[in-house]
């Protein structure tokens, strides 16, 4: 099996600015549950939805997303997951910045599940403005085959011990996929999701770290200047979850209980 090595060092440059529109869209979206980084400074996460990939309709593959083959390799697996990430912010981006975003695929792994082979797709972001990179990224994706059995349904709900509860709404879903321009289908077509085997819409990966981001910037009264997470398990729309800090450590946590995504922040200055 091909193992796509030679697309590592592929890069895009695209370029964006940091607009009013962005900003209000950004906490429309996020509002009650954002840190406010100061007056015209953009909140932990706004970078989600600076410079994203914008196909054209033909240029997009059977499940919404940009057709593998244009940035992303010809991957035959044809489940595509958020898997995890680092964010490394050096400065704070302003309001009216011009923003290159420059994305370099920095590394292919091919694996095998218990679906047989997967690929792990790590792609590093620099995000800079006129007076250089401000953030540093990491995003790391996995492309594997539809399970032989479809995913469970969240259990019954328990008391969940959280400093934030989310309502995990149809409009929060579609608000973030506008957002970063993102037509993944499985966060808005409950049919499309059925049919990857998910038994509802599922919470975006990066939603997901931006609120654990948001919530560890509001306990430490600044913007850690590393922050690495992983995702876990499927976090299902329509319910409500919690989002919950210890000591540095984060958590998403569905209704059932299950921990779906994990964080860590790092001080300043630490590698």
């Amino acid at each position: 099996m091909e193992n796509f090595k030679d697309w590592i060092g592929r890069s895009v440059t695209r370029i964006d600015t940091l607009t009013q529109r962005l900003f209000d869209k950004y906490s429309a979206t996020m509002s009650p549950f954002l840190f406010e980084a100061g007056e015209r400074i953009a909140p932990p996460g706004l970078h989600f939805g600076l410079a994203p990939p914008t196909p054209e309709t033909d240029e997009t593959g059977p499940d919404g997303a940009e057709l593998k083959g244009v940035f992303l390799p010809p991957i035959p697996q044809p489940r595509r997951m958020w898997a995890g990430g680092s964010i490394e912010t050096l400065r704070p981006l302003r309001h009216g910045a011009l923003v290159i975003r420059t994305s370099t695929i920095a590394d292919i792994q091919l694996k095998q599940g218990s679906n047989g082979s997967m690929f792990f797709v790590a792609i590093a972001h620099d995000i800079a403005d006129g007076d250089g990179t401000a953030i540093r990224e990491r995003q790391d994706l996995v492309f594997t085959n539809p399970p032989a059995q479809a995913a469970a349904p969240a259990g019954p709900a328990k008391k969940i011990v959280a400093e934030w509860q989310v309502e995990a709404t149809p409009l929060l879903l579609f608000r973030f996929s506008a957002f970063t321009f993102n037509g993944h289908r499985i966060h808005y077509d409950l049919g499309h999701a059925s049919e990857e085997g998910y038994p509802g819409l599922l919470v975006h990966g990066p939603l997901q770290a931006a609120l654990m981001l948001n919530l560890a910037a509001d306990k430490l009264g600044y913007v850690p200047q590393r922050f690495d997470y992983r995702c876990l398990a499927p976090l299902y729309g329509g319910a409500s979850f919690g989002v919950g800090w210890e000591t540095g450590a984060l958590r998403v946590i569905r209704s059932d209980g299950v921990i779906t995504a994990e964080g860590q922040v790092h001080a300043r200055g630490t590698g």
